[in-house]
């Protein structure tokens, strides 16, 4: 009994797997038709996209979850790898521009070299004084160069200081804004006299002018070559402002080096 019992529940089950497996062609038959139709018919064209956008999105969604988890590993490894590679590149493009700016800069130093009326040798920045009160740089030439304490420093833009300590190897060179700097200078244009020194900022004070000197704003100031030391026609820099002294009988003019002292990597010192 109960194996006849056995069969006909056996073949019951099939029936309704039978059953079911139809009603799912017709239902997918259906659902093809239906879409057909709604992509042939305007009107139900829109509608039927609009409702089919979300199970599309939602299962794209899941899709790429589900991937990120499966390959979380995976793409973590090749993340890590990118950005080291992104690390190394940038490493190597910054050394490039270094090495093109640098190559720009002994390009012009060589060419003021090459064409300069003085006898000058070249010298790289290799360290600054940490003392606030001063201006001092270190250059990387010294006696054994040929270099003398006195000597002037220029580069191709204009003075910038003079040796005041020398090594076998290395010299020191103080800045034309240091306090303890000053130089016999004219006005370019109008051709007056007076005293530029170093305020320890990033201008310079050109002082005992006469009240009716003749000077103004974008006026070049440079070297009168009447102390001896410092040649006669380096550039020192040009006029941003000029004011009257607090007794009212001398003017000064405040002047903006040719040079940017805050970045000097190369020089020339002039072999007298």
């Amino acid at each position: 009994m109960s194996f006849f019992q056995n069969s006909i529940n056996h073949l019951l089950i099939k029936d309704v797997l039978k059953l079911k497996n139809k009603n799912l062609i017709y239902a997918g038959a259906v659902a093809c038709l239906f879409l057909f139709f709604a992509i042939l018919i305007p009107v139900l064209r829109a509608p039927v996209l609009t409702a089919l956008r979300y199970p599309l999105n939602l299962s794209a969604l899941l899709k790429r979850e589900v991937r990120g988890i499966i390959f979380y590993h995976r793409n973590f490894t090749q993340n890590e790898r990118l950005k080291d590679q992104v690390d190394f590149l940038k490493q190597k493009i910054n050394a490039m521009e270094e090495i093109s700016a640098e190559n720009a800069r002994l390009k012009r130093l060589f060419s003021f070299k090459q064409n300069s009326p003085y006898k000058v040798i070249a010298c790289r920045v290799i360290g600054r004084s940490p003392d606030n009160w001063s201006s001092v740089i270190i250059i990387d030439k010294g006696r054994y160069s040929g270099i003398k304490e006195g000597m002037v420093v220029i580069n191709y833009l204009g003075l910038v200081g003079r040796v005041i300590e020398t090594a076998k190897n290395a010299s020191k060179v103080v800045l034309i804004n240091d306090p303890n700097f000053a130089v016999s200078a004219i006005d370019k244009r109008s051709r007056q006299e007076g005293l530029v020194c170093g305020t320890l900022g990033a201008s310079l004070t050109m002082k005992y002018l006469p009240g009716d000197a003749d000077i103004a704003v974008s006026d070049s100031v440079i070297t009168s070559g009447l102390s001896g030391l410092y040649p006669k026609g380096l550039l020192i820099g040009s006029v941003t402002a000029v004011g009257e002294e607090f007794s009212g009988l001398s003017r000064y003019a405040v002047i903006k080096p040719a040079v940017n002292l805050s970045d000097i990597e190369e020089v020339l010192v002039i072999a007298q």
